[in-house]
Protein backbone atom coordinates (compact mmCIF):
# COMPACT_ATOMS: atom_id res chain seq x y z
CA UNK A 1 0.00 0.00 0.00
CA UNK A 2 1.55 3.18 -1.07
CA UNK A 3 2.47 6.20 1.40
CA UNK A 4 -0.42 8.88 1.15
CA UNK A 5 0.28 11.85 -0.81
CA UNK A 6 0.84 15.07 1.05
CA UNK A 7 -2.32 16.83 2.66
CA UNK A 8 -2.99 19.73 0.07
CA UNK A 9 -0.33 19.01 -2.63
CA UNK A 10 -1.95 19.52 -6.07
CA UNK A 11 -2.03 15.94 -6.59
CA UNK A 12 -3.74 15.17 -3.58
CA UNK A 13 -6.38 17.82 -4.25
CA UNK A 14 -7.05 16.55 -7.86
CA UNK A 15 -7.49 13.40 -6.62
CA UNK A 16 -9.93 13.74 -3.73
CA UNK A 17 -12.06 15.76 -6.14
CA UNK A 18 -11.59 12.47 -8.17
CA UNK A 19 -12.67 9.83 -5.88
CA UNK A 20 -15.51 12.14 -4.85
CA UNK A 21 -16.49 12.05 -8.53
CA UNK A 22 -16.27 8.28 -8.68
CA UNK A 23 -18.34 8.23 -5.50
CA UNK A 24 -21.44 10.74 -7.28
CA UNK A 25 -21.43 8.29 -9.91
CA UNK A 26 -22.08 5.64 -7.06
CA UNK A 27 -18.76 3.35 -8.28
CA UNK A 28 -18.33 0.50 -5.93
CA UNK A 29 -16.53 0.55 -3.13
CA UNK A 30 -14.07 -1.74 -4.73
CA UNK A 31 -13.50 0.31 -7.56
CA UNK A 32 -13.15 3.48 -5.61
CA UNK A 33 -10.20 1.82 -3.48
CA UNK A 34 -8.18 0.80 -6.07
CA UNK A 35 -8.36 3.57 -8.10
CA UNK A 36 -7.18 5.90 -4.85
CA UNK A 37 -4.57 3.11 -4.19
CA UNK A 38 -3.57 3.28 -8.64
CA UNK A 39 -3.26 6.68 -8.80
CA UNK A 40 -1.68 7.05 -5.41
CA UNK A 41 1.05 5.01 -6.09
CA UNK A 42 1.94 6.40 -9.79
CA UNK A 43 2.32 9.85 -8.06
CA UNK A 44 4.31 8.44 -5.15
CA UNK A 45 6.56 6.61 -7.51
CA UNK A 46 8.41 9.97 -8.37
CA UNK A 47 10.23 9.74 -4.76
CA UNK A 48 10.91 13.51 -4.36
CA UNK A 49 10.99 14.90 -8.18
CA UNK A 50 7.28 14.73 -8.19
CA UNK A 51 6.13 16.34 -11.40
CA UNK A 52 3.31 18.87 -11.66
CA UNK A 53 0.16 16.94 -13.61
CA UNK A 54 0.97 19.58 -16.96
CA UNK A 55 4.49 17.80 -16.88
CA UNK A 56 3.12 14.00 -16.95
CA UNK A 57 2.92 12.62 -20.67
CA UNK A 58 2.78 9.29 -22.42
CA UNK A 59 6.84 8.66 -21.72
CA UNK A 60 6.15 9.38 -17.77
CA UNK A 61 2.99 6.76 -17.79
CA UNK A 62 5.01 4.21 -19.87
CA UNK A 63 7.73 4.38 -17.59
CA UNK A 64 5.57 3.78 -14.35
CA UNK A 65 4.26 0.86 -16.11
CA UNK A 66 7.75 -0.62 -17.13
CA UNK A 67 9.08 -0.03 -13.65
CA UNK A 68 6.04 -2.41 -12.34
CA UNK A 69 6.24 -5.10 -14.94
CA UNK A 70 10.05 -5.27 -13.84
CA UNK A 71 8.46 -5.64 -10.30
CA UNK A 72 6.97 -8.65 -11.72
CA UNK A 73 3.55 -7.27 -11.84
CA UNK A 74 1.14 -9.27 -14.39
CA UNK A 75 -0.52 -7.69 -17.21
CA UNK A 76 -3.96 -7.92 -15.67
CA UNK A 77 -2.45 -5.68 -12.78
CA UNK A 78 -0.58 -3.58 -15.26
CA UNK A 79 -3.93 -2.94 -17.26
CA UNK A 80 -5.97 -2.28 -14.81
CA UNK A 81 -3.35 0.35 -13.41
CA UNK A 82 -3.56 2.01 -16.68
CA UNK A 83 -7.25 2.04 -16.94
CA UNK A 84 -7.06 3.49 -13.23
CA UNK A 85 -4.93 6.69 -14.29
CA UNK A 86 -6.94 7.13 -17.81
CA UNK A 87 -9.65 7.52 -15.63
CA UNK A 88 -8.07 10.17 -13.50
CA UNK A 89 -6.67 12.02 -16.12
CA UNK A 90 -9.69 12.24 -18.24
CA UNK A 91 -11.17 13.97 -15.15
CA UNK A 92 -8.79 16.24 -15.48
CA UNK A 93 -9.12 17.54 -18.76
CA UNK A 94 -12.77 17.37 -17.84
CA UNK A 95 -11.83 19.82 -14.95
CA UNK A 96 -9.81 22.02 -16.85
CA UNK A 97 -6.34 20.74 -15.07
CA UNK A 98 -4.64 19.34 -18.45
CA UNK A 99 -5.51 19.87 -21.98
CA UNK A 100 -5.04 16.71 -22.62
CA UNK A 101 -4.89 12.75 -21.53
CA UNK A 102 -1.48 11.78 -21.16
CA UNK A 103 -2.20 7.95 -20.84
CA UNK A 104 -4.88 8.02 -23.90
CA UNK A 105 -1.91 6.20 -26.38
CA UNK A 106 -0.62 4.44 -24.08
CA UNK A 107 -1.28 0.68 -25.25
CA UNK A 108 -2.38 -1.45 -22.87
CA UNK A 109 -1.48 -5.00 -21.86
CA UNK A 110 -2.93 -7.67 -23.82
CA UNK A 111 -3.55 -10.23 -20.96
CA UNK A 112 -4.62 -13.74 -21.81
CA UNK A 113 -7.84 -14.85 -22.38
CA UNK A 114 -7.70 -18.28 -20.35
CA UNK A 115 -11.06 -18.82 -18.59
CA UNK A 116 -10.51 -19.48 -14.51
CA UNK A 117 -10.16 -23.18 -13.79
CA UNK A 118 -13.47 -23.87 -11.42
CA UNK A 119 -13.62 -26.30 -8.79
CA UNK A 120 -15.59 -29.64 -9.17
CA UNK A 121 -19.00 -29.26 -6.91
CA UNK A 122 -17.46 -31.98 -4.88
CA UNK A 123 -14.40 -29.69 -4.22
CA UNK A 124 -16.97 -26.84 -3.59
CA UNK A 125 -18.64 -29.01 -1.13
CA UNK A 126 -15.16 -29.62 0.28
CA UNK A 127 -14.41 -26.22 1.04
CA UNK A 128 -17.52 -25.06 2.21
CA UNK A 129 -19.00 -28.55 3.93
CA UNK A 130 -16.09 -30.48 5.04
CA UNK A 131 -14.95 -30.96 8.65
CA UNK A 132 -14.76 -26.81 9.92
CA UNK A 133 -14.61 -24.21 9.85
CA UNK A 134 -14.76 -23.29 13.31
CA UNK A 135 -15.54 -19.55 13.04
CA UNK A 136 -19.22 -19.02 13.01
CA UNK A 137 -18.42 -15.76 10.45
CA UNK A 138 -15.94 -18.27 8.41
CA UNK A 139 -18.96 -20.51 7.35
CA UNK A 140 -21.44 -17.56 6.53
CA UNK A 141 -18.43 -15.96 4.01
CA UNK A 142 -18.59 -19.48 2.65
CA UNK A 143 -22.08 -19.82 1.82
CA UNK A 144 -22.48 -16.42 0.85
CA UNK A 145 -20.02 -16.44 -1.91
CA UNK A 146 -20.60 -19.95 -3.12
CA UNK A 147 -24.27 -20.51 -2.44
CA UNK A 148 -25.34 -16.80 -3.40
CA UNK A 149 -22.42 -16.33 -6.06
CA UNK A 150 -21.65 -12.60 -4.54
CA UNK A 151 -18.79 -10.59 -5.52
CA UNK A 152 -16.55 -9.79 -2.69
CA UNK A 153 -17.65 -5.93 -2.85
CA UNK A 154 -21.14 -7.21 -2.27
CA UNK A 155 -20.48 -9.46 0.51
CA UNK A 156 -18.36 -6.82 2.34
CA UNK A 157 -21.60 -3.91 1.71
CA UNK A 158 -23.92 -6.70 3.40
CA UNK A 159 -26.46 -5.33 6.19
CA UNK A 160 -28.34 -6.64 8.50
CA UNK A 161 -31.43 -4.92 7.15
CA UNK A 162 -30.61 -6.48 3.29
CA UNK A 163 -31.47 -9.95 4.67
CA UNK A 164 -35.35 -10.85 4.51
CA UNK A 165 -35.61 -14.24 6.44
CA UNK A 166 -39.34 -14.61 5.64
CA UNK A 167 -38.70 -15.24 1.80
CA UNK A 168 -35.35 -16.27 2.03
CA UNK A 169 -33.83 -13.53 -0.13
CA UNK A 170 -31.06 -11.34 0.48
CA UNK A 171 -30.60 -7.59 -1.42
CA UNK A 172 -27.46 -6.74 -3.11
CA UNK A 173 -26.13 -3.80 -3.92
CA UNK A 174 -23.94 -4.52 -7.10
CA UNK A 175 -22.01 -2.57 -9.55
CA UNK A 176 -23.17 1.04 -9.95
CA UNK A 177 -25.05 0.94 -6.98
CA UNK A 178 -27.49 -1.68 -8.72
CA UNK A 179 -29.70 -3.63 -6.47
CA UNK A 180 -30.86 -6.86 -6.93
CA UNK A 181 -32.41 -9.71 -4.90
CA UNK A 182 -31.03 -13.05 -4.44
CA UNK A 183 -32.54 -16.21 -2.80
CA UNK A 184 -30.11 -18.29 -0.03
CA UNK A 185 -30.63 -21.72 1.01
CA UNK A 186 -30.93 -23.70 4.28
CA UNK A 187 -27.22 -23.76 5.03
CA UNK A 188 -26.44 -20.46 4.57
CA UNK A 189 -29.96 -19.79 6.43
CA UNK A 190 -28.65 -22.07 9.12
CA UNK A 191 -25.45 -20.23 8.85
CA UNK A 192 -26.42 -16.67 9.49
CA UNK A 193 -28.77 -17.62 12.32
CA UNK A 194 -25.67 -19.12 14.15
CA UNK A 195 -23.33 -16.47 13.83
CA UNK A 196 -26.09 -13.84 14.00
CA UNK A 197 -27.22 -15.29 17.56
CA UNK A 198 -23.30 -15.52 18.61
CA UNK A 199 -23.10 -12.00 17.67
CA UNK A 200 -26.00 -11.07 20.08
CA UNK A 201 -24.49 -13.21 22.86
CA UNK A 202 -21.44 -10.26 21.97
CA UNK A 203 -23.66 -7.14 22.04
CA UNK A 204 -22.58 -6.41 19.03
CA UNK A 205 -24.78 -3.67 17.01
CA UNK A 206 -28.05 -4.84 15.52
CA UNK A 207 -29.27 -1.90 13.66
CA UNK A 208 -30.58 -2.58 9.96
CA UNK A 209 -27.60 -0.64 8.72
CA UNK A 210 -24.91 -2.45 11.02
CA UNK A 211 -22.83 -4.81 8.82
CA UNK A 212 -23.82 -8.65 8.42
CA UNK A 213 -19.83 -9.46 8.68
CA UNK A 214 -17.40 -7.73 11.50
CA UNK A 215 -14.75 -7.92 13.38
CA UNK A 216 -13.85 -6.50 16.83
CA UNK A 217 -11.72 -3.44 17.45
CA UNK A 218 -10.65 -2.71 20.58
CA UNK A 219 -14.32 -1.67 22.13
CA UNK A 220 -15.88 -1.30 18.29
CA UNK A 221 -17.08 -3.47 15.76
CA UNK A 222 -15.71 -2.69 12.19
CA UNK A 223 -16.79 -4.09 8.88
CA UNK A 224 -15.05 -6.88 7.67
CA UNK A 225 -13.11 -6.25 4.40
CA UNK A 226 -12.48 -7.67 0.93
CA UNK A 227 -9.20 -8.26 1.81
CA UNK A 228 -9.98 -10.50 5.03
CA UNK A 229 -12.65 -11.78 3.64
CA UNK A 230 -10.09 -13.04 0.75
CA UNK A 231 -7.65 -14.64 3.49
CA UNK A 232 -10.53 -16.56 4.88
CA UNK A 233 -11.25 -18.11 1.55
CA UNK A 234 -7.47 -18.66 0.69
CA UNK A 235 -6.68 -20.57 4.17
CA UNK A 236 -10.19 -22.37 3.80
CA UNK A 237 -9.01 -23.64 0.12
CA UNK A 238 -5.22 -24.41 1.08
CA UNK A 239 -6.56 -26.28 4.20
CA UNK A 240 -8.83 -28.69 2.19
CA UNK A 241 -7.61 -28.70 -1.63
CA UNK A 242 -4.41 -27.69 -1.08
CA UNK A 243 -4.80 -24.87 -3.52
CA UNK A 244 -3.88 -21.16 -2.37
CA UNK A 245 -5.00 -19.95 -5.81
CA UNK A 246 -8.32 -19.80 -5.14
CA UNK A 247 -10.66 -16.46 -4.11
CA UNK A 248 -13.42 -14.96 -3.76
CA UNK A 249 -14.32 -14.79 -7.36
CA UNK A 250 -13.30 -18.70 -7.44
CA UNK A 251 -16.48 -19.78 -5.69
CA UNK A 252 -18.90 -17.11 -7.82
CA UNK A 253 -17.38 -18.77 -11.12
CA UNK A 254 -18.40 -21.95 -9.07
CA UNK A 255 -21.60 -21.07 -8.31
CA UNK A 256 -22.58 -20.05 -11.65
CA UNK A 257 -21.18 -23.02 -14.14
CA UNK A 258 -22.63 -25.67 -11.24
CA UNK A 259 -25.98 -23.95 -11.51
CA UNK A 260 -25.35 -24.01 -15.84
CA UNK A 261 -24.58 -27.48 -16.02
CA UNK A 262 -27.29 -28.59 -13.67
CA UNK A 263 -29.43 -27.01 -16.34
CA UNK A 264 -30.03 -23.34 -15.13
CA UNK A 265 -31.19 -20.94 -17.61
CA UNK A 266 -28.70 -18.67 -18.93
CA UNK A 267 -31.03 -15.57 -18.37
CA UNK A 268 -31.72 -16.59 -14.58
CA UNK A 269 -27.95 -16.89 -13.91
CA UNK A 270 -27.37 -13.46 -15.47
CA UNK A 271 -30.15 -12.06 -13.21
CA UNK A 272 -28.60 -13.95 -10.02
CA UNK A 273 -24.50 -12.69 -11.15
CA UNK A 274 -26.18 -9.20 -11.75
CA UNK A 275 -24.57 -8.84 -15.14
CA UNK A 276 -25.89 -6.06 -17.54
CA UNK A 277 -24.97 -7.66 -20.74
CA UNK A 278 -25.49 -11.60 -21.10
CA UNK A 279 -22.11 -11.98 -23.74
CA UNK A 280 -20.39 -11.88 -20.22
CA UNK A 281 -22.47 -14.77 -18.72
CA UNK A 282 -22.07 -16.54 -21.65
CA UNK A 283 -18.64 -16.96 -20.68
CA UNK A 284 -19.54 -19.92 -18.23
CA UNK A 285 -21.20 -21.85 -21.12
CA UNK A 286 -17.86 -22.35 -22.87
CA UNK A 287 -16.16 -23.41 -19.51
CA UNK A 288 -19.21 -25.65 -19.09
CA UNK A 289 -18.36 -27.12 -22.38
CA UNK A 290 -14.49 -27.30 -21.93
CA UNK A 291 -15.47 -29.61 -18.68
CA UNK A 292 -18.32 -31.64 -21.16
CA UNK A 293 -15.21 -32.41 -23.67
CA UNK A 294 -13.05 -33.31 -20.53
CA UNK A 295 -15.47 -35.83 -19.44
CA UNK A 296 -15.61 -37.49 -23.10
CA UNK A 297 -12.07 -37.47 -23.36
CA UNK A 298 -11.32 -39.62 -20.38
CA UNK A 299 -14.10 -42.02 -20.53
CA UNK A 300 -15.39 -42.34 -23.75
CA UNK A 301 -14.20 -45.42 -25.83
CA UNK A 302 -13.58 -44.05 -28.74
CA UNK A 303 -12.25 -40.58 -27.67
Amino acid sequence: MPQPLPEGSRWATNLERFIQSLERKNASQHTVRNYRTDVTQFVTSFGDQVPNPGEVDRLTVREFLGGLREQGHSKRTLGRKLAALRSFFTFLVREGVLASNPARLVASPKTPKDLPAVPTAEEMNAVVDGPGPDDLRDRVVLELLYGCGLRVSELEGLNLGDIDWRERWIRVRGKGRKERDVPFGARAEEALAGYLEWRREQKAPESLDDPVLTHRWQKSWRRLTSRTIERIVKRRATATLGDPSVHPHTLRHAFATHLLGEGADLRAIQELLGHANLSTTQKYTRLSLERLMEVYDQAHPKA
